[in-house]
């Protein structure tokens, strides 16, 4: 298998995984978030930043597009100026608006994925503006696809704290 059939494959799998989950989600869900600790996402942030774990960052690695604001250089970036608190962040204002961000960003996935090519997937050594290690361009978009699934995981314990009926067949979209 190379490159772009493993990204193609995690792409398919984790996107409709989280596609499933997000059966399970209304829009009076949208304020809810755990009640104990701090510096929780709501609902509606975390579907918001779902289309935000993959592709978009994808974009940042294959292209230099990383969205930073005005003469900010992401190679100077530090972790503490990129991560804004759960209060600071972005919320969906519906469960269809996250469906439709997430169908977008699923596309530009695959599209990244292809206009990288085999090559530079392969060959390309990248960093990160939150990580200076050198490696392949692949293996950072393949950690893309593991950010994703990082936060579809969070989504369905979100979930189960709610008490909405899902299992684990719900974690890996096989219901």
């Amino acid at each position: 298998m190379n490159w772009t059939e493993l990204l193609n494959a995690g792409i398919e799998e984790a996107y409709r995984s989280t596609e499933g989950l997000l059966r399970h989600v209304d829009d009076t869900m949208l304020a809810w978030k755990p009640d104990t600790g701090e510096n929780w996402m709501t609902v509606g942030q975390l579907l918001r930043h779902l289309p935000e774990a993959c592709g978009f960052c994808m974009r940042g690695f294959v292209t230099g597009e990383w969205g930073m604001p005005e003469g900010v250089d992401p190679a100077d970036a530090v972790p503490e100026s990129m991560l804004p608190t759960a209060e600071e962040m972005k919320s969906v204002e519906s469960v269809d608006e996250a469906k439709r961000l997430l169908a977008e960003d699923k596309e530009l996935a695959y599209a990244m994925v292809k206009q990288a090519g085999e090559d530079r997937l392969e060959n390309q050594a990248t960093t990160a503006p939150w990580d200076p290690m050198e490696m392949p361009l692949g293996r950072r978009l393949l950690g893309m696809i593991e950010h994703l699934a990082m936060h579809r995981a969070q989504l369905f314990y979100y979930l189960k704290l709610m008490g909405k009926p899902v299992n684990t067949h719900s974690l890996y979209g096989m219901d």
